[in-house]
């Protein structure tokens, strides 16, 4: 795989029907010259409210990642529009999720975070959610599987070789996370009341043929949602889900890939096979 890069400097231009993501590594920010600093810097862009949930966190690397995750999502946003990074106010909206209160322009986000890497996509208009997980941690996979998945997924993942058992796991697991992630609702949605059906060769393939269904109890139609599975590296997982306004399946969105060092620098990178 060749990654090409280019160092973003001006304001980025977000299309309809485009989603971005956004990546950064909250532990490789330690190793920033400068990095305490830098840290201030970050902790000055916080509201109060804010700052008292960051200092809750018990452990100073779990306070660190938030601080990094706040401080991610308020600069990334300043690269759309007029408006720095300290001047973002958020509100939880009508289903719980954080919202931009009075967005010059219609921005949509959804966060996620796990060991080592802190992701937010962003679109215009559209739900959107995504999940980010670590397929390396020490989990109990399959009896997981067994207790939340839907009968559909956990026959077809039991279905598999054992080598591939863990692998398949964590693809639907990110995919079902982002899913209710999008509607803001978290596990007020049953994780059964939904079922993923991925195709086989699917690799690393942003539009392969992911499809969702409804237990028939669940009032939702699967022809306004699209979800993708992204490989980032060899122990993370990415998914995303996002509900089309346009209620047409048939079109068409292209993804951008951008990384950040919040306040420092942001490069655009793009994957060829």
């Amino acid at each position: 795989m060749t990654v090409k890069q280019r160092l973003i400097t001006k304001k980025i231009k977000l299309a309809k029907n485009e989603v971005h993501l956004w990546s950064t590594k909250p532990q490789e920010l330690l190793k920033e010259p400068g990095s305490d600093l830098l840290e201030e810097k970050y902790r000055l862009l916080l509201t109060d409210d804010e700052t008292i949930k960051q200092q809750r966190y018990k452990f100073d690397k779990d306070r660190h990642d938030a601080l990094i995750t706040r401080a991610f999502v308020r600069d990334l946003l300043s690269y759309y529009t007029d408006v720095a990074p300290v001047d973002w106010r958020f509100e939880k909206g009508e289903k719980d999720k954080p919202e931009i209160i009075d967005p010059p322009i219609p921005l949509r986000f959804n966060i996620s975070h796990t060991k080592d890497l802190i992701i937010c996509v962003v679109t215009l208009t559209d739900d959107i959610g995504c999940d980010v997980e670590n397929t390396t941690r020490n989990n109990d996979v399959l009896s997981i599987a067994d207790r939340f998945f839907s009968s559909s997924e956990t026959k077809e993942l039991f279905s598999l070789p054992k080598d591939q058992q863990r692998h398949r796991f964590f693809d639907y697991w990110t995919l079902k996370e982002s899913y209710i992630k999008a509607w803001g609702l978290g596990l007020a949605i049953p994780l059964k009341d939904f079922s993923f059906t991925i195709n086989p060769a699917i690799k690393n393939e942003p539009n392969g043929e992911i499809t969702l269904n409804f237990a028939k109890h669940r009032i939702d139609n699967p022809n306004i949602w699209r979800s993708w599975l992204f490989y980032p590296n060899s122990k993370h997982r990415i998914a995303i889900s996002l509900r089309s306004s346009t209620n047409n399946q048939a079109c068409d969105y292209s993804f951008r890939f951008f990384n950040s060092v919040p306040l420092v620098s942001c490069q655009e990178f793009t994957c060829l096979s």
